[in-house]
């Protein structure tokens, strides 16, 4: 047999039977590569395997093989009693694939008129995060919208709106309103053990531009800083795009190894790390390595940033308090925001500067965007000082901990052995292992396929992960949708484990 083409689907099929490759592999790779290129769009009926085999004059079991290839990987979905079709939703892989062709293009129009900072910033373009119509299980790091108390915040946002003070419809102040200031300086010493004054909070638009401006203001490109393994990727990609080399911290059941830190690269200037709650894998940091870490940062004038994202939510005794109340030098710049108590479109967060930094912010804030929406910052300010927010965080504490235990026994229910899931004592996301083995980033494309969204742990190492795992979150799912979720998630592992014994069985034969 030499070589056979179709006209269905649109002539994108051609097959060589000369190959060393496999039919069934060929014809996998000509129609994920036509759903790639946008040739065969979101939603096109394909025809039956038995039409497209005689066609093609090949065996029906080839059409199948790559049918179900695509449609464990998620380019393909069936309907009973309807046919095949194109995804409409596809996997990340197709949306990066779109993005890298795009950026391509962007480069080869304007890359040699970009910096080499802009030339950084663009290489990120394929990874920002994109927007989704509605939140699914179990996408992380919402927290319980259905829960949030609306009526008390409306009544709040009418007291301003009705008559708002022309201060507040005017250019304000990019240090943030001063009350606003007082207010989370007041709950932070009180709540985490921070030690600060109103005149050191720096009101930003979220973790994010908090990340951007440290790193903007504390180091040169070049500089070296440490970066927790695994870690959170905003902070990563900031830390990178500012120009840092980046040296990778293993973390162990005591959170962050310094001694490590220090073999791997003992000239950091700065060092991220979450403390109170590793992020993704929950630890907390140990007292003898959060007083090494200071030491440490204080010998080799080092910065420390602490992101401290989801301390609140600890459901073993009182949340643990923070690396900056330790700090007796002035070495750590403490960030927190207000996404996973509140809402995350509110996107208002604060750093709390060392005194001697406070200018050097204040000045890189006011060319970031000049100041925080005004008005929110005072419904905010009420929120705090009239008791609201410190009431709301006691009930989503408590429904948060029983929609931990909601997922960890529906997920012994439907995945069984196939998860590997603990308990944790905090935060709004959890970590499941896989059996040995299977690929977290498949499982995560195929979970997306039958509408649930399990980040890869992979996603969280620079280097290789020692085993693959799911991120999962469960703060904005009620019982019902923890459920169908965890269902819909055994689903897709069970998919992705048959699909291995079937590429396993191919090879032996």
């Amino acid at each position: 047999m030499a070589k056979f083409s179709s006209s269905i689907p649109n002539g994108l099929i051609t097959l060589d039977g000369k190959s060393e490759t496999p039919l069934y592999r060929q014809l996998y790779d000509c129609l994920r590569r036509a759903i790639l290129k946008g040739q065969l769009a979101p939603g096109t009926r394909l025809q039956s395997s038995r039409e497209i085999a005689k066609e093609l004059n090949v065996s029906r079991n080839t059409v199948v093989n790559a049918f179900e290839q695509l449609l464990a990987e998620g380019y393909l979905e069936g309907q009973v009693g309807s046919g095949t079709y194109v995804s409409r939703a596809l996997p990340e892989e197709f949306l990066n694939v779109k993005a890298i062709t795009r950026s391509s293009a962007r480069t080869l129009v304007r890359g040699p008129g970009l910096s080499k900072r802009g030339q950084i910033f663009a290489a990120f373009a394929d990874s920002l995060p994109r927007s989704s119509e509605r939140v699914r299980a179990f996408q992380s790091g919402v927290p319980a919208l259905d829960s949030f108390p609306f009526e008390v915040w409306s009544k709040i946002a009418a007291r301003y709106w009705r008559r708002p003070a022309d201060n507040l419809l005017g250019y304000g102040e990019p240090q943030g309103l001063a009350p606003l200031r007082r207010a989370i300086a007041s709950y932070l010493g009180v709540a985490r053990a921070v030690r600060c004054t109103p005149e050191q909070v720096i009101i930003v638009d979220g973790a994010q531009m908090a990340f951007d401006l440290i790193a903007r203001v504390l180091l040169d490109p070049g500089d070296t800083a440490w970066m927790e393994e695994p870690g959170y990727l905003g902070a990563r990609a900031a830390l990178i795009a500012s120009g840092a080399r980046l040296v990778y911290v293993p973390v162990d059941s005591e959170g962050l190894d310094v001694a490590a830190g220090a073999r791997l690269d003992a000239s950091a200037r700065l060092i991220y790390v979450t403390p109170s709650h590793q992020f993704p894998l929950g630890m907390t940091m140990s007292l003898p390595r959060r007083l090494a870490l200071l030491e440490w940062a204080s010998r080799a004038s080092a910065w420390v940033m602490e992101d401290d994202f989801d301390s609140e939510y600890r459901y073993e005794g009182r949340p643990i308090a923070s690396l900056q109340g330790l700090d007796t030098d002035g070495r750590v710049v403490y960030i927190g925001t207000f996404s996973k108590f509140l809402f995350p479109s509110l996107r208002l967060g604060y750093i709390v500067a060392p005194e001697a930094l406070v200018d050097a912010f204040l000045a890189a804030r006011s060319m970031s965007g000049r100041h925080s929406p005004s008005v929110e910052q005072a419904i905010l300010t009420d929120f705090i000082d009239e008791g609201h927010f410190g009431r709301h965080i006691r009930r989503m504490r408590t429904l948060y901990a029983e929609r931990q235990k909601y997922l960890i026994d529906a997920l012994e229910k439907e995945c069984g052995h196939l998860l590997e899931v603990e308990p944790s004592a905090a935060g709004i996301q959890l970590v499941a292992w896989l059996p040995e083995g299977l690929d977290d980033k498949a499982v995560s494309r195929e979970a997306a396929a039958h509408n649930v969204e399990a980040r890869p742990m992979s996603i969280f190492y620079a280097e290789e992960s020692p085993r693959g795992g799911l991120e999962l979150g469960y703060a904005a799912f009620n019982k019902y949708e923890i459920r169908r979720g965890a269902v819909q998630l055994s689903a897709a592992i069970r998919s992705c484990i048959e699909m291995n014994r079937r590429t396993r069985r191919r090879r032996a034969s």
